[in-house]
């Protein structure tokens, strides 16, 4: 099993959250360093997972695993941290299917950082202007329950950026979501650009209506031969 050197420091903003119609869950992400869709956002359809701080990709994978066999979200990952010398430099959270969450910021994460969490979301982040950035995240999300959740996902990120974001600047985002009905819009990463969030939103958007010209050329069931994708 492979694991990151966790020398690796990753000052981010993200949301975590589940869709109540559908149970699809997702995560989006962004951060001034490049790459952030690699290591952040982790899903399925047992949970979704944002470790960020001083990164761990494999703590996400694992708990990943535990969710598999029917382990609650709070309880796998903090099992995981407990063990983990590096703890207080972390910051991790997640949901699952069932919209139990969980939110860890480390004691030593950098400042500003914090999270929040509420019914069926949890957004946290470090290195951040201020915790106007944490409170617009979490209003956005409660005022958007009738979007489609990448949309959502998208609508919260830009409310964070726009309420001041990663100090550092600006450099990645990414956007994951697993769902029983997967599509190009659910798997979105921007690797590096000076302007990510909005670059993110602009992709998500010409995917969308790629799909529905995909969908008016060869109907229905042309959308779900092209337009599905697997994570």
């Amino acid at each position: 099993m492979v694991q990151l050197d966790a020398v690796i420091d990753l000052h981010t903003f993200s949301i975590v959250a589940r869709d109540a119609r559908t149970g699809d869950l997702g995560v989006a992400v962004a951060a001034a360093r490049p790459d952030v869709g690699s290591l952040v956002p982790w899903a399925s359809r047992h949970g979704a997972i944002a470790t960020q701080g001083r990164v761990n990709t494999d703590l996400a994978r694992r708990a990943l695993a535990l969710l598999e066999h029917g382990i609650p979200v709070d309880t796998a990952l903090r099992t995981l941290l407990e063990d983990d010398p590096d703890r207080d430099i972390r910051q991790v959270h997640g949901l699952d299917t069932r919209g139990r969450g969980v939110c860890h910021t480390g004691a030593k994460c950098a400042a500003w950082c914090g999270h929040e969490r509420g019914l069926d979301f949890s957004v946290a982040g470090n290195m951040l202007a201020g915790p106007q950035v944490i409170g617009a995240m979490s209003g956005a999300f409660r005022r958007t329950a009738t979007l489609a959740l990448p949309a959502r996902l998208l609508t919260v990120l830009e409310a964070g950026q726009d309420a001041g974001g990663d100090t550092r600047g600006k450099q990645s985002a990414a956007l994951l979501v697993a769902s029983r009905k997967p599509r190009m819009e659910h798997n979105l990463r921007v690797d590096e650009h000076g302007d990510p969030v909005a670059e993110l939103r602009r992709i998500h958007d010409l995917v969308v209506e790629h799909a529905k010209t995909i969908e008016q050329e060869y109907g229905a069931e042309g959308r779900r031969l092209f337009g599905a994708v697997e994570l």
